[in-house]
């Protein structure tokens, strides 16, 4: 393993001992530091409450090569996101905006009400899945309501005397 810096040292030591962490990158941080400390791959491993010297072997390659990085977790298998920003983009764009009840045929936006709007549309997503869009309104923070329709998380729309106002509570940013 390559001489730790005092910085890297500093960060994995914090980050070994840390509560709030994942616990991955926890056992990451615990393994690297007993490995700068002279511990023996199995060591590390046990030390942080692994089996395998092996993936300790890999993660020190990994750390050599790439740095205080691979603490983070990488993608872990599966199919890859098909859709880029831009198309998802197009899919929150679609969802901000008011349903044509003579089009679209439906008051507020549903799964399926918006698989078939983004299908019908001409700068649309004609293979997009419902999962899909599920997906991108998931990660941009939107969650559906009682009546099924969705809305932004940490935006309400308020009756006022002369006006509905949207009020957006600047706490409740996505997770």
């Amino acid at each position: 393993m390559r001489p730790l810096t005092s910085d890297e040292r500093r960060y994995l030591e914090r980050v070994s001992c840390s509560r709030t962490d994942p616990a991955a990158q926890v056992a990451r941080a615990k393994e690297l530091v007993a490995v700068a400390d002279g511990a023996s791959f199995e060591g590390a491993a046990r030390l942080a409450g692994r089996k395998s010297g092996d993936a300790v072997a890999h993660l020190v390659a990994r750390f050599n090569r790439d740095g205080i990085d691979v603490l983070v977790e990488r993608h872990g298998g599966g199919q890859p996101k098909r859709y880029t920003h831009r198309e998802q983009e197009r899919i929150l764009c679609e969802v901000r905006l008011e349903p044509d009840r003579e089009t679209d045929r439906t008051a507020s936006w549903s799964l399926s009400t918006l698989q078939a709007a983004l299908r019908r549309a001409l700068d649309g997503l004609p293979g997009v899945s419902t999962y899909t869009i599920w997906c991108v309104l998931h990660d941009a923070g939107f969650t559906c309501d009682r009546d099924s329709s969705w809305c932004e998380t940490g935006t309400v729309v308020r009756k006022r005397k002369s006006r509905t106002v949207t009020v957006i509570d600047p706490d409740a940013t996505a997770k």
